[in-house]
């Protein structure tokens, strides 16, 4: 007994510090294991969101390329084609040029005033109409591809909250059907609303430019290409800011009645307040600075094109010897290939293919807030 009490007197530190040792090193260990098991269940959860997130995207993708197609096999064409059948009701040169081809088939019919009246509204009328339709083919290209884009946006805040990935979602409620065609059905109202505006004021900006400017004077390619930008330039800044976004979406979406292909009388319609969602952020957008940058650069690239093609007709250039009379046939033929179907429309693809219109709508599409 004796023995064992001077082992304790003798070793009990050094049993205290083993002993400590061993707990010590047993603590750790269980801290250690808790940690792997958290550190394993954490990894776990990690791969489990980068699969949702996957998930999300390809869902997405599927959404916006099924959204995208309906743009460009429907929603364009349809306005494209509805567009160029009013160009040619509203903007017709055929009684003006079958008036000047009879006096000068019968001399007496028309006086020398008659006849310069009538070919100065030839070009006016010449001009207006191709402004104005290679305007509103690529208005009517970027405007679609807004709403498109944020049709897209919902549908991914849509499809985050089927999915349930909390941080994805946002408050907001989804996008019904019928919103999503009322919404799409709208890019008709610059045809069956805005075209008497837009006609009038083309027209004005147009006689502005062109009063100066005689039958008899010589234009090139250079000069035709400064007429041309003269008069975008005087239509797009005459008057209140952002006026031209009238002519393309109604100022109050609350008023504008939208017919869809498959609504009818006795279909229950839900909260319009979706519709009208949708229709503040297209103005928000086409309000933008940004957006109207997209606008100046890509009108200037189709009007750079067009005098590519113009000059190919012309056997490589517009000599500096044309009179304007002369040219104002070619200039009237310019409408009808402008506003071609998209699918054989090079101005379409060319705009399309413009890096900044690129980001612009890339931008548009990841970053578009809901309102």
């Amino acid at each position: 007994m004796l023995s064992l009490r001077d082992f304790w007197r003798r070793h009990r530190r050094k049993v205290f510090i083993t002993f400590g040792v061993l707990g010590s090193g047993y603590l750790l260990h269980k801290l250690y294991d808790a940690y792997r098991r958290r550190l394993a269940d954490l990894e776990r959860e990690l791969a489990g969101e980068r699969e949702n997130d996957e998930l999300i995207k390809a869902q997405l993708q599927a959404h916006f390329d099924n959204i995208q197609r309906i743009a460009d096999m429907t929603t364009l064409p349809h306005a494209m084609h509805y567009f160029s059948s009013r160009v040619v009701e509203e903007l017709d040169l055929s009684h003006l040029t079958e008036r000047l081809l009879k006096g000068k088939g019968q001399p007496n019919t028309l006086t020398s005033t008659e006849k310069l009246e009538l070919w100065d509204r030839l070009k006016i009328l010449s001009f207006t109409r191709m402004v104005l339709s290679l305007w509103a083919m690529t208005m009517l290209n970027l405007y679609i591809r807004v709403q498109v884009n944020i049709l897209g946006r919902h549908l991914y805040i849509d499809t985050a909250r089927g999915l349930g990935s909390s941080h994805l979602l946002e408050e907001a409620d989804p996008i019904d059907r019928y919103s999503q065609q009322q919404f799409l059905a709208s890019a008709d109202f610059l045809s069956n609303y805005g075209m008497p505006g837009l006609i009038s004021h083309m027209q004005a900006a147009a006689t502005e430019v062109l009063k100066g400017k005689q039958l008899r004077d010589l234009f090139s390619t250079s000069v035709l290409h400064e007429t041309i930008l003269q008069i975008l330039d005087m239509f797009m800044s005459t008057g209140k800011p952002h006026h031209w976004i009238d002519y393309l979406m109604p100022e109050d979406a609350g008023s504008y009645e939208v017919a869809t292909p498959s609504s009818s009388d006795n279909t229950i319609h839900s909260d319009d307040t979706k519709f009208d969602q949708l229709m503040v952020e297209t103005r928000a957008v086409l309000s933008s600075a940004e957006f109207g940058s997209v606008v100046e650069i890509s009108l200037k690239t189709v009007v750079n094109a067009l005098m590519e093609d113009i000059g190919v007709q012309a056997g490589g250039g517009l000599f500096p010897g044309m009179p304007l009379a002369k040219l104002l046939p070619r200039v009237a033929q310019m409408g009808p290939l402008l506003l071609e179907e998209p699918s054989k429309n090079r101005f379409i693809q060319i705009i399309r293919n413009i890096p900044e219109v690129e980001l612009f709508f890339t931008l548009l599409y990841a970053n578009m807030p809901t309102l």
